[in-house]
């Protein structure tokens, strides 16, 4: 059973920042595929940040290049999302999601893919002001 429980989040004003960290457990830290998604209600969910926890390799959606970064800390088990010059439609509630990253490798893009993510955090809301 793989747990994940957000934190972070808040308000911010446009340009502003804000961190979010995911704490993974109960499996494997270095065999998952962690991806950070958002959700504005009434539309579907979309991936912004993806990192291969093993090797490190990381993905961003083009809506948050050069603005988002994610990082992973092993020792912590937690996976975080350093969120700079936010937008107002950065508003919305995150989620992180863990995956076996050879199961989301198999599809072309499958890091943003929801459906190929089995464990889900709670969710939190990050709202940005303009």
């Amino acid at each position: 059973q793989v747990t994940l429980v957000e934190s972070g989040g808040g308000s911010a004003q446009a340009g502003g920042s804000l961190r979010l960290s995911c704490l993974v457990s109960g499996s494997s830290f270095s065999s998952n595929c962690v991806t950070w998604f958002r959700q504005v209600s009434g539309k579907e969910r979309e991936g912004v940040a993806a990192i291969y926890v093993g090797a490190g390799r990381t993905f961003y959606d083009d809506s948050v290049e050069g603005r988002f970064t994610i990082s992973q800390d092993p020792s912590k088990n937690t996976v975080s999302l350093q969120m700079d010059s936010l937008k107002p439609e950065d508003t919305a509630v995150y989620y992180c999601a863990a995956a076996r990253w050879y199961t989301v490798a198999q599809q072309n893009g499958g890091y943003f893919k929801p459906e190929l993510f089995p464990n889900w955090g709670q969710g939190t809301q990050v709202t940005v002001s303009s």
